[in-house]
């Protein structure tokens, strides 16, 4: 087969065409602002809500009554992310400032982040919050002792993301999550690379937030959302409206909306089909490249991890070459997360795991979504192969 092959997904996917539809039906349908009172704005608003409860329904929230969970949306999943860290901790004084012992913490992230969580910790530690990172093991598995261990300096909220963006490592979330419930410490997870791709229920997780983004499972890019569990207080990082109860203002999009909508329902009308889709995609790939090629190294593959995602290493590979190579013979992937690919420093989640250096510096990141086809994937692995021998012989 000719033509470009796409398996870089974890950075974005492309738009299903029942999504496509729909946000053009909704930019055409409701052109009033949702904030408005009068009848356009109304109409706009009834569609934004009705969306709302179903997105925070499909998830797992709690959607009626007065203990009802929140769906507060926002840009897109590093908004949520970096809104779920400041707003959570909100008003909390730092360390320095409220009379407590010098150990005593603010937040844990866990040491494999997406730099939405990453960055957004290093700055808080940089404006005076205490922060301390959790280790994983050699397989990419947050530590839960050392979460143990740390929960013991009395943080005040714990960040561990549901499905690693880089290694596809699932990690033990809703144990996590009844630890730190145990000692009265707030957690929240970003299930960006989550949600769409495997099971995700906010109740059953036992979290207190979750981050979503659309355009990581076929949906719009420009909108995300954080799911507050009810009782917890978030404080805003914007201001100058009341939409979204004072905790996000801003004008709300119908059509972006209805679009996350869409690729949500469109994802739960067939969910374990596409699991196991993803799954026999990832298996092709994996053997075709096993019967071209030694010295493969795949991360993680000892974990659980989602079925949309394989990070592997080539040995004696540069991994910033190989892309270079992939992406002259029409495949597109990556070293890592998207939000960091301009970077040339080792993956800090593949040093957090201790991996040897030659894996390191040679590992890539291949990713493929609902749309992907079994031809594409050999080959996707054809290519690859003959790239990385190529490479190998200079």
């Amino acid at each position: 087969m000719q033509g470009p092959i796409n398996l870089d997904h974890n950075a974005t996917t492309p738009v299903l065409p029942a999504v496509a539809a729909a946000m053009h039906e909704a930019q055409l349908r409701f052109p009033g602002n949702p904030a408005s009172q009068h009848a356009l704005g109304r109409d706009a608003r009834r569609a934004v809500e009705d969306a709302r409860r179903r997105i925070g329904e499909l998830v797992g929230a709690r959607v009626a009554g007065m203990d009802a969970d929140r769906v507060v949306f926002t840009s897109g999943g590093t908004e949520a992310n970096n809104l779920a860290l400041r707003g959570l901790l909100g008003g909390a004084l730092r360390a320095a400032d409220r009379g407590a012992d010098a150990n005593d913490l603010d937040l844990l992230v866990s040491a494999i982040e997406h730099p939405s969580i990453a960055a957004a910790a290093d700055a808080l530690a940089a404006e005076g919050r205490s922060v301390a990172r959790i280790g994983v093991d050699a397989t990419g598995v947050v530590r839960l002792e050392h979460l143990e261990q740390l929960l013991d300096r009395g943080p005040r909220l714990a960040s561990v993301m549901l499905a690693n963006n880089e290694t596809g490592v699932v990690q033990p979330v809703a144990a996590a999550a009844a630890l730190c419930r145990g000692r009265g410490v707030l957690f929240h997870t970003d299930a960006v690379q989550a949600v769409g791709k495997i099971a995700v229920d906010f109740a059953a997780l036992g979290v207190d937030a979750l981050g979503i983004a659309p355009h990581k499972f076929h949906g719009p890019r420009g909108i995300g959302a954080l799911v507050v569990r009810h009782g917890v207080k978030l404080a805003p990082q914007l201001f100058g409206g009341f939409q979204q109860g004072g905790e996000r203002p801003g004008t709300e999009s119908p059509a972006l909306v209805l679009g996350m909508l869409e690729a949500l329902e469109s994802w739960h009308a067939e969910a374990q089909a596409r699991r196991e889709r993803l799954a026999a995609l990832g298996a092709t790939l994996v053997e075709s490249l096993q019967s071209s090629l030694d010295g493969m190294t795949i991360v993680g593959a000892a974990a659980e991890r989602a079925p949309h995602t394989l990070c592997v290493a080539f040995a004696g590979v540069d991994r910033q070459a190989l892309v270079l190579a992939l992406d002259m013979a029409g495949v597109a992937c990556s070293t890592g997360s998207a939000c960091a690919s301009g970077s040339s420093e080792p993956s800090p989640v593949l040093v957090a795991m201790g991996l040897p250096e030659g894996v390191i510096s040679s590992a890539i990141r291949l990713s493929w979504g609902a749309a992907t086809e079994p031809a594409e994937m050999v080959e996707a692995a054809r290519r690859i192969s003959l790239c990385v021998n190529r490479l190998r012989r200079r």
